[in-house]
């Protein structure tokens, strides 16, 4: 009796090639080899933890934007009106079109 064992994969898989470093290709090896995975299993859950530690690198700092404006309307802070056109007058006491 012959055993076959195939793996059906839920989503169309799209075959890609890629150049890796030596260096790189060795550590997906010997990590197919100790978790027991193919290297593509290794590639696959590789590039999605990667792609999404990249994602959320945009919406971080998207966020705390966010935070500091809700901080802004908790608070109600006050300021003068035209802070942000003389901004140095504001912070180092120096007029725009002064020489000093």
């Amino acid at each position: 009796m012959t055993t076959c064992c195939t793996t059906y994969y839920t989503y169309n898989m799209l075959k890609t090639y890629l150049y890796i470093p030596e260096q790189l290709e060795k550590r997906i090896k010997l990590t197919a080899e100790t978790q027991k995975k193919s290297k593509a299993e290794i590639i696959r859950q590789a590039l999605e933890k990667g792609i999404s530690a990249v994602a959320q690198q945009g919406t971080v700092s998207a966020r705390a934007l966010l935070k500091i404006a809700e901080v802004g309307e908790k608070y109600k802070p006050k300021g003068p009106r035209d802070l942000s056109a003389n901004l140095d007058k504001y912070l180092w006491g120096i007029n725009k079109n002064s020489n000093e």
